[in-house]
């Protein structure tokens, strides 16, 4: 069964089953779809859920495959901040409102940047994926997000 990205689905994600990164250990996995008017697109996903997942994030990874990305999630909406010190890899971030809409997307961010990526809004998730990948695909501003379980 799929739900929109609502994020009460704390409960949900965390019967997907634990993640095989070795970086993460307690990761839980997901498969999210971001659904938009020309093509649905499926990550392989870990998700990051508690302040030191969060706080992790993809540091360190030395690559992320085209179909992967990592999924933060907030116990409620705010205003968030990344910054890429010891992340390797550039990255898209898709910042996620509550009902599951992409209201943001920041492109290519660079490795080692010290310099904060945040959101214009408040959001309950964000979703990184490789850098180029949003453009690639087309995911834009007003998709949706849908998480399998």
């Amino acid at each position: 069964m799929n739900r929109r990205l609502f994020l009460t689905l704390s409960a949900a994600l965390l019967s997907a089953g634990p993640a095989s990164s070795p970086y993460a250990g307690t990761l839980t996995e997901g498969v999210l779809e971001v659904r938009s008017d020309a093509q649905n697109h499926q990550f392989n996903i870990e998700i990051a859920d508690d302040a030191s997942e969060r706080a992790r994030g993809l540091m360190f990874r030395e690559s992320l495959a085209d179909d992967a990305g990592m999924l933060f999630i907030y116990p409620r909406e705010r205003n968030a901040s990344f910054w890429m010190k010891n992340t390797y890899i550039p990255l898209d971030m898709l910042f996620i409102a509550n009902d599951g809409t992409i209201l943001q997307i920041v492109s290519q961010v660079q490795p080692h940047s010290l310099t904060p990526v945040r959101s214009d809004a408040p959001v309950r998730a964000v979703l990184e994926i490789a850098g180029g990948q949003a453009e690639a695909l087309g995911i834009a501003v007003g998709d949706t997000v849908v998480l399998y379980r």
